[in-house]
C-alpha cells in the first residue's frame, strides 16, 4: 500500500486495462476523482461549472412558450419548472460535490443498482445530444444570417469545432469557460438593459403579450404545459456535476466559500436559467413584428432585433454571430464531454470493455447531428415535452433516494458506493419508480389517459417518482441497496471529518495508485482493485462474492 497523494504515474503499455487507465486519469472519467488530483478553489470549479450554462437554448424555449401561451403563462411555468429543478438539484449537487462523484455513480448506488442506472446514462447521454442538436441548430441559423453558409453546412461546422475542444478533458474546460464567460455576459444583458432605459414600452408589450391564443390571463393547463417544456432541463445538473465532483474537500476554513460554490452552480443555475427564458419571451415579442411568429424563437434573430436598436447597422449581424458562437462553444463541449462520459460508461458496464472516451465522442455527435440535419429546431417543443418526463421521473427519484431512503428513513446506505461486486446489479427501488413515472407521464402526455390529464404529465413524473422511492424502499425493507457490507479493506471510506479518505491503494490489476473510495479488495488475489479494473473484469476474477448483510 503507499500513502502518498500525488498524481499516480503513467502505466506501462500493454494490457487493456493499462489504455483504459491511462485515458481516464485525464479526468479520471467513470471513477471517483481523488483529492489528489482535486487542486481547484471551490469559486474555480464554480465559474466553471456555471460557464457552460451560456447556451442559447432557454431564449428559444422560453420564446417558444411565451409566443404560445401568453407573457403570463409563460411567466409562472418558467417560475414552476426552476423550482422545482432547484429543490431536486440540491441533493444531487451536495451528494457530489461532499463525495466526488458524478450523476451517474450517485445513481448506482440511490436506488438503481449497477446495471440498474444503465437506463438513467441512456437518458442523460439522450440529454446532451439533443441540446447539443438544439445549440449547433441555433449556431447554424448564425452562420447563415452571417456568413450565408446553408445550414447544412452550418450543422456540419458547430458538430466538428468542439472536437478538439473536448479531448482535454477538466483542464481545458476550465480555462475555456473563465475566459470566455464576461465576454457572453456583457453581449447577452447589454442589449436587454439599453432596450429597458430607451424604450419603457417595451416593457408594457412583453407583459400584456396574451399569446396566439389570444385569451391573455393565467391558466393551469398554459402554465403546466410550459413548464413541461422548461423541465427537460431538469437533467442539465448532470452537466453541474461533472464539474462539481472536482470540489475540494469541505472544512472549517473552506466551508461557506464551499457552501456558496455548491449551491451557486448545483441547483442555482436554473435561476440564470429561469432569467434567460423570461429574456427569450421579451425578445420574442420585441421583435415579433418585424420577423414574424416562425423567425422569432430564433436566438440569432432576437439578439439582431436587440443589437439593431443600440449600435450602427455594420456591427449588428457580427455581434449577433459571435455572441451565438462563443454561446454554443461554451456549452456544446460541455454537452459533447458529458454525453461522452455516459455513453462509455454505460458501455464499460454492459460489455466489461473499454472502448475509449473519444469513441463515444463521435458517437454523440453523430446523433446530434442527425436531429440538426432532421431539422429538430421546427420541432422542438415536442422534443423537449416528451424528453422531460423521462429526465423528470429520474433526476426525482435519485433526490428522493438521497434526501429522504438516505437521510430521513436511512433505509438506503448514507456513504456513497458505485462499484461492481459492493451493490447488487438491479435495486427495485428506483427502477420501479423511474419506470412507473416515466411510463405513465408519457402515456399522459400522448392523450392515453385524456385530454384533460394531458398537460399533467410532469406533475405525474413528479409526483409519482417522489411516492414510489420511498414506499419501495419499505416495501423491500432495503435490503437491495447493498449485495456486501464491507469491501474487504479495513480502513474506512470517510475520513474525521466526512471527506472521501485520501490513503492512496495500488490497484495490482493497472498497477496505478487510487485513493480509498475507488478500490476494493481482490476476491482471488490477496491484493487491492480499482473500480475501473473491476468493471473490465470479464471472467469476474476479481470481485467480490456476495455477502448478507447484516441483521
Amino acid at each position: 500500500m503507499s500513502t502518498t497523494e500525488s498524481r499516480p504515474p503513467k502505466a506501462p503499455p500493454g494490457s487493456g486495462p493499462s489504455q483504459a487507465t491511462r485515458e481516464t486519469l485525464e479526468d479520471y472519467t467513470l471513477r471517483f476523482a481523488p483529492r489528489s488530483y482535486r487542486r481547484w478553489s471551490p469559486m474555480v470549479v464554480a465559474t466553471t461549472a456555471l460557464g457552460g450554462i451560456a447556451y442559447m437554448a432557454d431564449f428559444s424555449i422560453g420564446a417558444g412558450i411565451g409566443l404560445a401561451h401568453g407573457t403570463g403563462n409563460a411567466l409562472v411555468a418558467i417560475t414552476v419548472a426552476a423550482a422545482v429543478i432547484f429543490v431536486t438539484g440540491f441533493p444531487l449537487a451536495y451528494y457530489s460535490a461532499r463525495y466526488n462523484i458524478d450523476l451517474d455513480l450517485i445513481t448506482r448506488g440511490s436506488g438503481f443498482g449497477y446495471y440498474g442506472s444503465v437506463l438513467t446514462s441512456v437518458i442523460f447521454a439522450s440529454f446532451t445530444f439533443i441540446f447539443f442538436a438544439l445549440e449547433g441548430s441555433i449556431m447554424a441559423q448564425g452562420l447563415e444570417l452571417g456568413l450565408g453558409l446553408p445550414l447544412w453546412l452550418g450543422y456540419l461546422v458547430s458538430t466538428l469545432m468542439v472536437i478538439p475542444l473536448v479531448i482535454y478533458g477538466m483542464k481545458a474546460l476550465s480555462k475555456l469557460q473563465v475566459w470566455t464567460t464576461p465576454v457572453w455576459l456583457v453581449l447577452m444583458v447589454g442589449p436587454l438593459v439599453y432596450l429597458v432605459a430607451t424604450d419603457p414600452g417595451t416593457v408594457d408589450r412583453f407583459l400584456s403579450y396574451a399569446g396566439t391564443d389570444g385569451e391573455g390571463g393565467v391558466n393551469t393547463a398554459s402554465v403546466l404545459l410550459g413548464a413541461g417544456v422548461c423541465l427537460s432541463l431538469i437533467a442539465q445538473i448532470g452537466e453541474q456535476i461533472d464539474y462539481l465532483r472536482f470540489m475540494p474537500p469541505r472544512t472549517e476554513k473552506n466551508r461557506r466559500a464551499w457552501w456558496t460554490a455548491v449551491v451557486m452552480a448545483g441547483p442555482g443555475w436554473v435561476v440564470l436559467g429561469a432569467l434567460k427564458q423570461a429574456i427569450g419571451v421579451f425578445l420574442a415579442v420585441y421583435i415579433l413584428a418585424e420577423v414574424g411568429q416562425d423567425a422569432a424563437p430564433e436566438p440569432i434573430q432576437q439578439f439582431r432585433g436587440a443589437f439593431d436598436a443600440m449600435m450602427p447597422s455594420w456591427m449588428v449581424v457580427p455581434l449577433a454571430v459571435v455572441l451565438v458562437v462563443i454561446s454554443q462553444i461554451k456549452i456544446n463541449v460541455t454537452n459533447a464531454y458529458s454525453g461522452s462520459l455516459a455513453w462509455t460508461n454505460s458501455f464499460t458496464r454492459v460489455t466489461r470493455r473499454y472502448p475509449g472516451r473519444m469513441v463515444f465522442v463521435l458517437v454523440n455527435l453523430g446523433f446530434a447531428l442527425a436531429l440538426m440535419e432532421a431539422d429538430m429546431f421546427s420541432f422542438l417543443n415536442s422534443i423537449l415535452s416528451f424528453y422531460s418526463n423521462c429526465a423528470i421521473a429520474w433526476v426525482v427519484t435519485v433526490a428522493t433516494d438521497i434526501g429522504i431512503n438516505k437521510y430521513l428513513l436511512k433505509l438506503s446506505p448514507h456513504a456513497p458506493e458505485f462499484r461492481r461486486g459492493m451493490l447488487y446489479a438491479v435495486n427495485p427501488v428506483g427502477v420501479v419508480a423511474f419506470v412507473a413515472a416515466s411510463g405513465l407521464s408519457i402515456a399522459m402526455y400522448y392523450h392515453a389517459l385524456g385530454d384533460t390529464l394531458q398537460p399533467y404529465s410532469p406533475v405525474a413524473a413528479v409526483v409519482i417518482a417522489f411516492v414510489l422511492t420511498p414506499l419501495m424502499a419499505v416495501l423491500t425493507k432495503g435490503r437491495y441497496y447493498l449485495r456486501r457490507t464491507d469491501d474487504g479493506i479495513d480502513e474506512p471510506l470517510l475520513d474525521a471529518e466526512g471527506n472521501p479518505a485520501a490513503t492512496a491503494y495500488d490497484c495490482h490489476v493497472c498497477h496505478q495508485s487510487y485513493e480509498r473510495p475507488d478500490v476494493t479488495a481482490c476476491r482471488t488475489h490477496g491484493a487491492y482493485v480499482c473500480s475501473l479494473c473491476l468493471s473490465t473484469d470479464t471472467v469476474g476474477d476479481h470481485v467480490l462474492p456476495a455477502q448478507p448483510a447484516s441483521p
